[in-house]
């Protein structure tokens, strides 16, 4: 009989939900098998590797109030709401067993008279469409398989905040892989986030042949780690969500009044690195003035904005036509 343990989320922040996972990952009991169960607020979740200018609408998402997150795990980036309940797994590195994972998974959504199935070593689908993906991480103590279950998530949204641009970005960057996706209320109108979470809970505890009281984690709780809370921070920190970016190149056009403008950018680290500039502009102070102040200038329009904004007052309309370039093209 194995020792288990479930958690379960009483908020629906990403940050803390990707920082509660880490802690308990970095945190487990030896020996133990671990449930968390969990879901966030609308959010575009990227993997460890991806780059969120050529994965994600920023603009739409930043109208929308919708978060970005970065995870530790690998992967393509997947679009979150409430509608959407998200299943931790961590064991013991010496007795991880992907496949036993997905048969939890699987059994759970038969109590439902829904017949799923594993597909390749990341989906699950029902009926030939996607109702789950997952990613894993695997330490020399522990691993961990987590995963979403599309309940009744808004799909439509998916398309509104996922929308990259090939013509605009050259990323080094791993980019996502759009799938035929379904939500599990298709097949099953009666299914919830709540129910489903019971029926997880009732096959984790039946797999392993044991028991545990689920603990609910909150904010208060959990912000009384301290090691927990500062890797909350540094989820939430830009550096995290935008400066692990790969290096990736940028490069857009524009004719003003005062003349034409080619700026080709080397993003590294979420950082303008470096830059070449062509132009037909009468203004080589203008020039000289954007090579001096944009590098390592963080990439993003608030940030260019700001340091634009402190350039000459004869330079001020030269430089709000490209705050708004800047503003369309960054984002």
């Amino acid at each position: 009989m194995a020792s288990i343990k479930i958690y379960r989320a009483e908020h629906n922040d990403p940050w803390f939900n990707l920082a509660t996972e880490d802690w308990l990952f970095q945190n487990a009991a030896e020996g133990h098998h671990l449930l968390f169960l969990w879901r966030n607020q609308p959010c575009i979740v990227i993997g460890r590797f991806q780059n969120p200018w050529s994965e994600c609408n920023l603009e739409a998402m930043e109208r929308d109030g919708v978060l970005l997150a970065r995870r530790q795990s690998g992967g393509g980036a997947v679009y979150h709401d409430l509608g959407n309940t998200n299943f931790t797994f961590i064991s013991p590195a010496k007795d991880y067993d992907i496949h036993r994972n997905f048969e939890i998974i699987v059994e759970a959504l038969k109590k439902y008279g829904i017949d799923a199935v594993q597909s390749g070593r990341n989906d699950v689908l029902v009926d030939g469409k996607k109702v789950s993906g997952s990613a894993f991480r695997k330490g020399s103590k522990r691993a961990f398989h987590h995963g979403t279950l599309l309940i009744d998530a808004k799909m439509e949204k998916i398309g509104t905040y996922l929308t990259p641009d090939d013509s605009k970005l050259q990323s080094k960057g791993i980019r996502s892989v759009a799938s035929r996706v379904a939500n599990l209320t298709h097949f099953n109108p009666e299914i919830s986030h709540e129910g489903l979470c019971e029926a997880i809970i009732e096959t984790f505890s039946k797999f392993y042949e044991s028991q545990s009281e689920v603990e609910d984690l909150t904010i208060d709780r959990l912000s009384r780690e301290s090691s927990l809370y500062k890797t909350y921070l540094a989820y939430r920190d830009w550096d995290w969500r935008f400066g692990s970016t790969p290096r990736f190149g940028h490069q857009f056009s524009r004719r003003f009044p005062w003349g034409s403008i080619t700026l080709d950018l080397d993003v590294r680290g979420g950082v303008i690195d470096n830059l070449n500039i062509f132009s037909d502009s009468l203004s080589v102070e203008l020039i000289e003035f954007l090579k001096e102040v944009l590098p390592q200038t963080p990439y993003s329009s608030g940030s260019i904005r700001e340091v634009l904004r402190r350039g000459p007052a004869e330079m001020s309309e030269m430089l709000l036509d490209l705050i708004k370039l800047f503003d369309e093209e960054v984002k």
